[in-house]
């Protein structure tokens, strides 16, 4: 609860009755010495934390039973005790606040305030103690509240410890503890409880994400799938950010950039609707896919994307897509050169590589298109990689049929094939191709060339020849004819 809270509330429960009788004043009175105590405390929380935590630890002494101030006094200790890194502490007093939720204060002001104080032990947690000690307070507030049947702050806080050791990468407990959200968020009949949408989503959501992590595409395309077509639930946009950003590289696993392209679009829109800053790592992940499906749209066109396109953190994949669509190989290995940060993200790294290789294996076809033949060291020095690495495109570009040439390792040259050329040999492969079919039908499937007797063929002509038979004359003839010519000479 914050200090304006806090303040509010006060006001809310004084009584501002101007006839007073004397054991209203002595009440008063201590009322006000633990409020001023209370709030002195508050002011020495900046400058002096440490003898801050002493006199808030003091307040909940001056009450004569448990109330409202001593709850709020121990609050305020805790989250000094867990930031000083005081975490047995903590513990300890955490364990003392859980006592004043059965009867000192309401039921709905203490589930505020157990999870607002669970929520502010995840985000200041940094090292493996503080995970620990969160990991005790998951567990007290369970033990506390097991017995006074407030199932919401069950699920919140299941779902907080499930979210724990997804980050300790926990994944046999975690797989128990998201087993135990699903069947608790279920009617009785096994179909979702719509009362318990969000929680459900929020399962699914850590179900996913452990399954993105472990590379279980199998188990995380069907849960993705049945995550998305849940209607029976409003979940925080958050939550939807998180499955449709693990739907995306999941799709980028398999190669299906389209589908990629989709689910980091959604992802970002609803990131960029819960204000979560994991929305600009999202749309550099929507700029490589773009880049991925060789695609001429221009990702910040959108209505949703245009305001970040000048943004100082996205500015590298903005001229990264630009170089690309312009096929401007020198300014995409120049930009990737300057903003090495990029591939401080495992996933930007993984993937990069395959847009840096289509790059150049563009601009290999166009440096090359001139030219019958050219060295490899040409190429490479021109695109300012390795020998191995042309010869690996190149051979990649002969194989697609994209290149017609052979690959001379020992000279390391590259001789392309003539159009004229491959014409001519198509042409004549087509004519053999067709004469040997007429000859197979001629000979196998009709008469054939037959003659009547052995002395002639009818009416006395001569025996007929077969076909093969008359391929091999005419050839001999041609020949004979040019030999002929060939003794002739010039000039005669």
């Amino acid at each position: 609860m914050s200090d304006d809270d806090d303040f509010m509330q006060a006001s809310d429960d004084e009584n501002y009755d101007f006839e007073y009788e004397d054991d209203d004043e002595a009440e008063e009175g201590g009322d006000v010495d633990v409020e001023n105590k209370y709030y002195n405390a508050k002011q020495m929380k900046a400058d002096n934390p440490e003898e801050a935590i002493d006199e808030f630890l003091s307040v909940p002494a001056l009450e004569p039973e448990k109330g409202d101030w001593g709850f709020k006094g121990l609050k305020q200790a805790i989250k000094l005790e867990f930031k000083l890194g005081r975490y047995d502490k903590a513990v300890e007093h955490y364990s003392e606040l859980l006592t004043y939720v059965k009867s000192a204060v309401t039921r709905n002001y203490s589930e505020k305030s157990i999870n607002n104080m669970l929520d502010f032990i995840e985000k200041n947690a940094e090292d493996d103690a503080a995970n620990e000690c969160m990991e005790k307070f998951y567990s007290k507030t369970l033990e506390s509240f097991q017995t006074t049947n407030n199932e919401r702050l069950w699920l919140s806080t299941n779902t907080k410890l499930a979210r724990l050791w997804l980050l300790q990468k926990d994944y046999p407990r975690l797989t128990d503890k998201v087993r135990e959200l699903h069947k608790a968020c279920q009617l009785e009949d096994g179909s979702d409880d719509p009362s318990k949408g969000t929680y459900s989503m929020e399962a699914y959501a850590l179900e996913i994400q452990m399954y993105a992590e472990t590379r279980n595409n199998k188990r995380l395309k069907g849960l993705y799938n049945r995550a998305i077509s849940v209607r029976s639930a409003v979940p925080h946009p958050k939550i939807m950010g998180i499955i449709r950003e693990c739907g995306g590289k999941m799709y980028m696993s398999e190669e299906n950039w389209k589908d990629a392209q989709s689910a980091f679009f959604e992802s970002f829109r609803n990131y960029d609707e819960a204000g979560s800053m994991q929305r600009i790592q999202v749309l550099k992940y929507l700029v490589l896919t773009t880049m991925l499906m060789g695609s001429d749209i221009n990702p910040f066109d959108s209505q949703e994307t245009k305001p970040y396109k000048n943004d100082p953190r996205i500015a590298a994949m903005t001229e990264l897509v630009d170089a690309y669509q312009r096929d401007d190989i020198s300014q995409y290995e120049t930009v990737l050169k300057k903003n090495q940060d990029l591939l401080a993200d495992p996933f930007i790294a993984e993937n990069i590589d395959e847009v840096t290789r289509n790059m150049r294996t563009k601009a290999v076809v166009k440096l090359v298109a001139p030219y019958t033949r050219f060295r490899l060291d040409f190429i490479a020095k021109r695109l300012s990689i390795s020998i191995a690495e042309v010869q690996d495109i190149v051979g990649f570009l002969i194989m697609d049929r994209r290149l017609r040439g052979k690959i001379n390792q020992d000279a390391g040259t590259v001789e392309i094939e003539s159009r004229a050329d491959q014409d001519r040999m198509h042409a004549v492969a087509d004519w053999t191709a067709a004469i040997r079919s007429l000859a197979s039908y001629v000979l196998n499937e009709g008469e054939g060339f037959k003659s009547d007797d052995a002395g002639g063929g009818p009416g006395g002509l001569p025996p007929l020849t077969s076909a093969p038979d008359l391929l091999l004359s005419s050839q001999r003839t041609t020949n004979a004819a040019g030999k002929r010519k060939a003794n002739r000479g010039p000039g005669k």
